[in-house]
């Protein structure tokens, strides 16, 4: 199913997310423009390796702490392909508005990257051994998706799937994370750490930070209508 709206107003313009958009935009245009062999440096620079932190944890590897952690936040900012980054900043685009409107602009910022943070270390404890790079946006996205599961779930999505038609987000958002659930359990970790693949564990993660942390946070005291949305 591929979301194309929502019927959920937002009352104040959101720059948080307009800016990470770009930001991803802007550094998957640098990507797009590098060398092969320097593609691939940058990614295994920035990208997260869960086997590298696994070896620092465990001392089988004296790695500079610095390069182990950093990827952390690095790794949410390159994609793989014009389809991965175009594929995660449409869901960016739908949800993350509503959500950058309960929160407000800086505590949004702060969900975001903390969301981020988290699905990155779900992979890291379920796929331990995993040595190719895990990159993208989308486990700090699924931060996004499991907050607007929890604040908006009677909104209405309109989706594709043949013919567009409406469905509530709770329906949209639950079958997303069955999906990413039941497809990482299945997954092999043997295939992921030898070959790649989607970072499932990732998503689930993501998805289940943000429903805790929307709780924690408050909302944000205040909020001025901000034109028709």
């Amino acid at each position: 199913m591929i979301p194309i709206r929502d019927d959920q107003p937002h009352f104040t313009p959101p720059v948080v997310n307009y800016f990470l958009i770009g930001l991803n935009l802007l550094i998957y245009l640098f990507e797009a423009i590098l060398p092969p062999e320097s593609w691939k440096l940058l990614i295994y620079q920035f990208g997260l390796i869960p086997s590298h932190v696994t070896a620092a944890l465990t001392g089988t590897h004296v790695l500079n702490p610095v390069a182990v952690l950093m990827p952390f936040l690095t790794s949410m900012f390159l994609h793989g392909s014009w389809p991965h980054v175009i594929g995660n900043m449409w869901f960016l685009w739908i949800f993350g508005d509503n959500i950058e409107d309960y929160l407000g602009h800086f505590k949004y910022l702060t969900f975001y990257l903390l969301s981020g943070v988290a699905a990155a270390f779900t992979q890291v404890v379920l796929t331990p051994d995993m040595r190719v790079p895990t990159v993208g946006a989308s486990g700090a996205i699924a931060g996004v998706l499991g907050a607007y599961f929890i604040l908006y779930p009677r909104a209405r999505v309109l989706t594709w799937l043949v013919l567009p038609f409406y469905i509530p987000a709770w329906a949209m958002l639950g079958y997303w994370f069955l999906v990413q659930f039941f497809s990482a359990r299945e997954s092999s970790v043997t295939y992921a750490s030898q070959s790649g693949g989607v970072a499932f564990w990732a998503h689930v993660g993501g998805f289940i930070a943000g429903l805790i942390m929307v709780k924690v946070l408050p909302q944000r005291p205040q909020r001025q209508r901000y034109g028709t949305w």
